[in-house]
C-alpha cells in the first residue's frame, strides 16, 4: 500500500520537474509564433530592399536601463525618432564607466508592443556584441535599423528598450583594471 503510493508521488514529483524544466523552451516557441514578448532579432538584418513608404510616419521611441547598482552612465542620444517605414535610420546610445573596474557589458533590446518586434529590423546594434570598458570610459554605440513596410498601420508608435547587464564576471574578467 505505502510502496504503491509513494511510486505515484515520485512519478508525479518527476513529471512536475520535468514540465517545468519544458517550460523555457514551450515560452520560447510560443515567443517566436506569436510574436509576443518583443523579442528581436539577436543578428543583424539586412539592409532594407524596399521602397520607403513616406505616406506615414512611425515613432519610435528608445529606452535605456542600466542593471542595478551601474557605476555609469546609459542613455539614448535621442528620445524619439520619426520614420518612414522602409527608410534606414540611425541613432546612438551612450555609454559611461564610472566604476573603479574595466567592466564588460552585454545589452539586450525588448520591443513595446510586443508584436512589433517582427517590424523592427536592425543592421547594425551594440546589442549583438559585449562592450568592454575601461575605467571612466565613454563610448558612443550605434544603431542602425528600419521598421519594415508590413507594419500595421494601426501601429505608430515602438518603444526599443535596452537593458544593460554586467557580464564582466560571467566573463572571467573579474574587474579587473585595464
Amino acid at each position: 500500500m505505502h510502496a504503491k503510493l509513494t511510486l505515484k508521488l515520485v512519478l508525479i514529483t518527476l513529471l512536475m520537474f520535468g514540465f517545468g524544466y519544458a517550460l523555457v523552451p514551450l515560452y520560447d516557441v510560443l515567443c517566436q509564433i506569436t510574436g509576443i514578448n518583443g523579442k528581436t532579432e539577436p543578428v543583424a538584418a539586412a539592409a532594407a530592399s524596399g521602397e520607403v513608404d513616406r505616406s506615414r510616419t512611425v515613432t519610435l521611441e528608445l529606452v535605456a536601463y542600466p542593471f542595478p547598482g551601474f557605476e555609469g552612465k546609459f542613455a539614448p542620444i535621442v528620445q524619439r525618432i520619426e520614420v518612414h517605414p522602409g527608410e534606414l535610420s540611425s541613432t546612438h546610445f551612450m555609454v559611461e564607466n564610472l566604476a573603479d573596474s574595466a567592466r564588460v557589458l552585454q545589452a539586450v533590446p525588448s520591443v513595446t508592443p510586443g508584436l512589433g518586434a517582427r517590424y523592427l529590423h536592425k543592421t547594425e546594434c551594440f546589442c549583438f556584441q559585449q562592450q568592454h570598458l575601461a575605467i571612466g570610459e565613454r563610448a558612443e554605440l550605434p544603431l542602425r535599423f528600419y521598421i519594415d513596410q508590413a507594419l500595421p498601420v494601426e501601429m505608430h508608435t515602438l518603444t526599443l528598450s535596452y537593458t544593460l547587464y554586467d557580464v564582466t564576471k560571467a566573463m572571467g574578467q573579474g574587474g579587473q583594471n585595464g
